[in-house]
């Protein structure tokens, strides 16, 4: 989506979405005891933030992969199910053959049908904020997929960039 959705979001209470500061918030930072020239100084810097934001949206959007609930099904999962969640006839009729009830069966679809609905409903509650979710969602997979010696060399990496220590992933006794 775009960098200036979130900033806006970010900074709704204080800014109108053109990126000038609210007259109540200068009114509130007046009555704080901060003087014009400082509340002046404050709304040209995050006006100039805006400003740049605002420029890489037009100049250089960012990309927005579109994963939907699908794309987080199990390999089982999508031999069951389709993407909206109704269960696939073929499996319908090898489970009815396997001797699984009628109402486990629709308690089954009930069940994948809310994940997909859920699923929906968050990704546009937060692409409204200017937030990919399924972007999120997958680069957890990816780093939760990652190997343990994966995870040692990328922390090695972040302590030569000197990444503060509480922020690695490993115990805090542990002798780097």
């Amino acid at each position: 989506m775009s960098r200036i959705k979130r900033w806006i979001n970010m900074n709704n209470e204080e800014f109108n979405p053109d990126g000038s500061l609210k007259d109540e918030a200068r009114q509130q930072m007046l009555s704080t005891g901060m003087s014009n020239e400082a509340i002046t100084d404050y709304a040209l810097s995050l006006k100039e933030e805006y400003d740049e934001w605002k420029h890489l949206d037009d100049t250089d959007p960012e990309p927005w992969p579109v994963y939907t609930a699908y794309d987080f099904f199990s390999e089982q999962e999508k031999r069951e199910f389709n993407p909206d969640g109704s269960l696939k006839p073929e499996y319908v009729e090898y489970a009815r053959q396997i001797g699984i009830s009628e109402s486990a069966l629709e308690q089954l679809e009930w069940r994948k049908k809310n994940e997909v609905e859920n699923y929906n409903a968050v990704s546009a509650g937060h692409a409204e904020q200017g937030i990919n979710f399924g972007e999120e969602r997958m680069k957890e997979r990816i780093e939760d997929s990652r190997t343990y010696v994966q995870r040692r060399r990328q922390m090695e990496q972040d302590l030569r960039n000197f990444e503060p220590q509480e922020s690695l992933p490993f115990d805090k006794n542990t002798s780097y």
